[in-house]
C-alpha cells in the first residue's frame, strides 16, 4: 500500500482548520494510506488549540503536529517535508478554498509512475464562485512568466495542489520561507526535466476578509524567484548529502 503525506502549514486558521481536518479524514483513497503533517507556524489566535482539540476527539486517526516559530508557509512546508515518509507529498492549505476530494486525480499520476510532479489546476476545473480581480490576474501572470522563461504550458502555477513523489521532493533544498518557495520547486522541477501533468481541480476563493493572506506583492516575488532559478547551478537544487 503507497502513503500519501498530506502536509498542512497552519497559520491563524482557527475558523477552519477542524473542518478542513474533517474533510481530509473523510476522503477514500483506493489503496493509499494518508499521513497527516500540520505544521502550526506560529499561530496567534486558536489554531494550535483547536487542532490538539480536533486530535483528541479523533483518537482512532493519526495527526503529526509540529509547533514553530512564524517563518512562513515555505519553512512550514519545509518542516513538514523533513517530517514527512509518503511515497506521495501533497500541500494542503489550511483553509477550505481546495477540496480533498480532489486528491485522488493529482496523486494517481505518480502513484502509477507516468510522472514525478502534478499540479491540480484551477482553471482546467471548477471556480465555485469568482475570485478579487488582482488574484485572479496575480495568478494568470505568475504562470505566463513561468511559462515564457521556461517554455511549459502551465496553466496555474500558483496552485495550492502542488503534489510530488515523496523521493523527489525529500531530495530537494527548499529555499524559500514565504510563498516564494512555490515557483522555487517549479524551476528546479522543470530545470531537472521533470514534465509538470496538470489536472483539474475545484477551488472555492476567499476574501482578505475571510483570512486570505497571499498579497500583490507576492505574485512580483513569484516572477523574481522564477528568473533567480531559471541560471543557478541544478548543483544547488539539491540538499548536502
Amino acid at each position: 500500500m503507497k502513503t500519501l503525506s498530506i502536509i498542512i502549514p497552519c497559520y491563524n486558521e482557527e475558523h477552519f482548520i477542524q473542518e478542513l481536518l474533517d474533510r481530509v479524514i473523510a476522503v477514500k483513497l483506493e489503496d493509499v494510506k494518508k499521513e497527516i503533517i500540520i505544521v502550526n507556524d506560529g499561530s496567534t489566535d486558536q489554531s494550535a488549540k483547536k487542532i490538539e482539540e480536533w486530535i483528541q476527539n479523533n483518537p482512532q486517526h493519526t495527526v503529526c503536529l509540529y509547533h514553530k516559530k512564524n517563518g512562513g508557509k515555505g519553512s512550514a512546508f519545509r518542516l513538514g517535508v523533513e517530517k514527512s515518509t509518503g511515497d506521495v507529498v501533497i500541500n494542503q492549505d489550511a483553509d477550505l478554498e481546495y477540496d480533498p476530494n480532489d486528491y485522488a486525480q493529482c496523486i494517481e499520476p505518480i502513484i502509477h509512475g507516468k510522472c514525478k510532479v502534478v499540479y491540480g489546476s484551477r482553471e482546467r476545473g471548477k471556480r465555485h464562485n469568482s475570485p478579487a480581480f488582482i488574484y485572479l490576474m496575480g495568478g494568470y501572470f505568475v504562470s505566463f512568466c513561468t511559462d515564457v522563461l521556461y517554455f511549459v504550458l502551465l496553466t496555474d502555477e500558483p496552485t495550492c495542489y502542488k503534489t510530488y513523489d515523496g523521493e523527489l521532493i525529500r531530495s530537494l533544498k527548499i529555499e524559500g520561507n514565504r510563498f516564494d518557495w512555490e515557483p522555487e520547486i517549479t524551476a528546479k522541477c522543470i530545470r531537472l526535466g521533470h514534465k509538470i501533468k496538470e489536472v483539474p481541480i475545484n477551488y472555492h476563493p476567499r476574501m482578505v476578509n475571510e483570512g486570505k493572506k497571499i498579497k500583490w506583492i507576492d505574485a512580483v516575488e513569484a516572477v523574481w524567484t522564477l528568473l533567480k532559478w531559471r541560471f543557478k547551478s541544478k548543483k544547488k537544487f539539491f540538499k548536502k548529502a
